[in-house]
C-alpha cells in the first residue's frame, strides 16, 4: 500500500473518545451518538460531536444512562442536556453536600397573595402556580444556596404558545426541578458547571424521536471542560 494510501485511510479514521464513568469505559465516536444518542436524521456536526463529548468526558456522564443528551433537530444547533437525576447523584456524592428543601410558589387566585411552599402540593381551583424555589446546604457554608425561578421564564410552550403536555399537566413538578438543579449547580459550580438540565434550556425529551420544535431559551450553556483527549486531529480530517 503506498503512502497516499495509508494517508487516505488515516484521514477516514473516525474521531473517537474513552473515558471512565462510574468504573465503566465509554466510547464515542460520531457515528455512535448520531445512531444511539441523537437518534434521529439530523445530522450532528463535528464540532457539537466534541462539545458533547467534552462535557461528558469532564463530568463522568454515561449518555447510555440517559445522563447526558444530545438533542439535534432539523438545522437547528444540537442541544447538550443532562438529567436531573445525574446532577443529584454528583451533588450528593460531595462529601460536603448537607441536603435540600424545595417547593414551588403559588398565588392565590383571589387574593393575590403568593406564598413559597414546600413540595409540589397545590389546589388547582384556587391557586395558581408562579414559581419554584429551592435551598442547597452545604456543610463547610455557613448559608444555604438559595434559587427561585418565575414559572413563565421556564415553562416549555409548542410552537403554538400553548404550553407542552408536561407543563400543562405536572407544572409544579416541572418549576420545583429547575429550582432543584440551579440551586444544585449553583452550590457545587466545581462538579456541576456546565450541567444544564432540559427544562431549564427548554428541550422536550417526551419525545424520543423528537418531532415537535424545540424551543430555545436564552440562558446560554458553558461548559469549563478539559480538552478532549483520544481524539484525532482535527487538521487531519
Amino acid at each position: 500500500m503506498s503512502n497516499t494510501e495509508t494517508k487516505k485511510e488515516k484521514t477516514k479514521k473516525e474521531i473517537e473518545v474513552v473515558y471512565e464513568a462510574d468504573g465503566e469505559q465509554i466510547r464515542l465516536t460520531p457515528s455512535i451518538v448520531q445512531n444511539y444518542i441523537v437518534g434521529t436524521d439530523a445530522q450532528i456536526t463535528i464540532p457539537e460531536f466534541k462539545f458533547f463529548t467534552s462535557l461528558c468526558k469532564a463530568r463522568g456522564l454515561n449518555p447510555f444512562l440517559k445522563e447526558a443528551y444530545c438533542i439535534k433537530y432539523k438545522n437547528n444547533p444540537a442541544q447538550i442536556v443532562v438529567g436531573k437525576d445525574a446532577v443529584l447523584k454528583r451533588a450528593i456524592k460531595n462529601p460536603n453536600y448537607d441536603g435540600m428543601e424545595s417547593g414551588v410558589i403559588i398565588q392565590n387566585k383571589e387574593t393575590g397573595e403568593i406564598t413559597e411552599r414546600k413540595g409540589t402540593f397545590y389546589l388547582r381551583d384556587s391557586e395558581n402556580i408562579v414559581g419554584g424555589w429551592a435551598k442547597v446546604y452545604r456543610k463547610d457554608w455557613q448559608h444555604p444556596t438559595y434559587c427561585s425561578v418565575a414559572f413563565d421564564e421556564v415553562a416549555q410552550k409548542k410552537s403554538d404558545g400553548e404550553l407542552n403536555s408536561n407543563w400543562s399537566g405536572k407544572g409544579a413538578t416541572m418549576v420545583e426541578k429547575v429550582a432543584k438543579v440551579r440551586a444544585l449547580r449553583e452550590t457545587f459550580v466545581e462538579e456541576l458547571g456546565g450541567m444544564y438540565e432540559a427544562e431549564e434550556m427548554g428541550v422536550d425529551l417526551s419525545s424520543e424521536t423528537q418531532s415537535q420544535e424545540i424551543v430555545q431559551q436564552d440562558e446560554p450553556i458553558e461548559v469549563d471542560a478539559t480538552p478532549v483527549e483520544n481524539v484525532v486531529n482535527m487538521d487531519e480530517i
